[in-house]
C-alpha cells in the first residue's frame, strides 16, 4: 500500500473550516447606491410629486440580481474504485475549496411589496428569498490523497470526476445550513437598506427609515403605537 499526497495550491491544515466574506461587498453596495442614485436622477419621478414607491421602483430597476454574501467551503470527499476483477483497488480523497455567493433576485420587487408610511417616514419592503448560488470550486486549489499499490490513468480520472461532483454537491449541502443562510439574510437586509437609503434622500424624503422583511415573515409594526 502506498500513499501519494498531491498539492496542486497552498497547503490547507484545516480543510473543513468555512470562512464567509461579507465586508468585500460593502464597496458593490456603495456603488449599486451610486448607480441607483444617478438612475433616479435621470429618469426618476420629479421630487414634488412626493413618490417614495416610484423612486424605490427605479433605485431597483438596473439591478436584476444582488449578490449580499459569500461563504468560503472546504469540502472533504472520497471515492473508490475497483479493477480487474477487484485485483487493483484504489482510494482517493479530495479536499476542494469552494466558495458559494447568496443573491437576491430584485427583478421580482413590485410596487405590491413595498409599503410607504408618510408619518413615520418609514419604507417597508418584502424581499423574496435568499437564492444559494452555483458552488464555484477552485480545482487549481485542490489536495488529493489516493492509496493504493497501482493506480491507473483511467482510474484516477475517474476518481477525480467523482469527487468534483461529490464536492459540488456538498458545498451546497454545507452552504444552505441555517447558520450561513442567517448570515446572508441578514446581509441582504444592510444591503437593501443601503441600496435605498441614498436615493430616497436625495429624493427628498430626508432620513427615510427602510424595514427589510423576506416572504414569509411577519410585517413590522409601523406607526405610532
Amino acid at each position: 500500500m502506498a500513499d501519494d499526497l498531491k498539492t496542486s495550491g497552498p497547503d490547507s491544515t484545516r480543510p473543513a473550516l468555512a470562512r464567509v466574506q461579507a465586508a468585500p461587498w460593502l464597496i458593490v453596495i456603495g456603488l449599486i447606491a451610486l448607480s441607483a442614485w444617478l438612475g433616479w436622477r435621470a429618469f426618476g419621478p420629479d421630487p414634488t410629486e412626493g413618490d417614495p414607491i416610484a423612486t424605490t421602483l427605479v433605485a431597483f430597476q438596473e439591478q436584476n440580481r444582488l449578490t449580499v454574501f459569500s461563504a468560503q467551503l472546504s469540502p472533504v470527499v472520497a471515492n473508490e474504485d475497483s479493477r480487474f476483477f477487484g485485483a487493483l483497488k484504489s482510494r482517493q480523497v479530495a479536499v476542494i475549496p469552494a466558495r458559494v455567493d447568496y443573491s437576491i433576485d430584485l427583478s421580482r420587487i413590485e410596487a405590491r411589496r413595498l409599503q410607504w408610511d408618510a408619518a413615520s417616514t418609514t419604507l417597508s419592503v418584502q424581499l423574496p428569498p435568499v437564492r444559494v448560488g452555483v458552488p464555484n470550486l477552485d480545482e487549481g486549489r485542490a489536495q488529493y490523497l489516493r492509496e493504493g499499490v497501482w493506480i491507473t490513468r483511467e482510474a484516477q480520472d475517474k476518481l477525480t470526476r467523482a469527487n468534483t461532483r461529490l464536492a459540488e454537491q456538498q458545498a451546497m449541502e454545507q452552504a444552505a445550513n441555517p447558520v450561513l443562510m442567517r448570515l446572508a439574510r441578514e446581509a441582504g437586509r444592510t444591503a437593501v437598506r443601503q441600496n435605498l437609503a441614498i436615493p430616497l434622500h436625495v429624493a427628498g424624503f430626508g432620513d427615510v427609515k427602510v424595514e427589510v422583511r423576506y416572504d414569509g415573515e411577519a410585517a413590522p409594526r409601523i406607526g405610532p403605537n
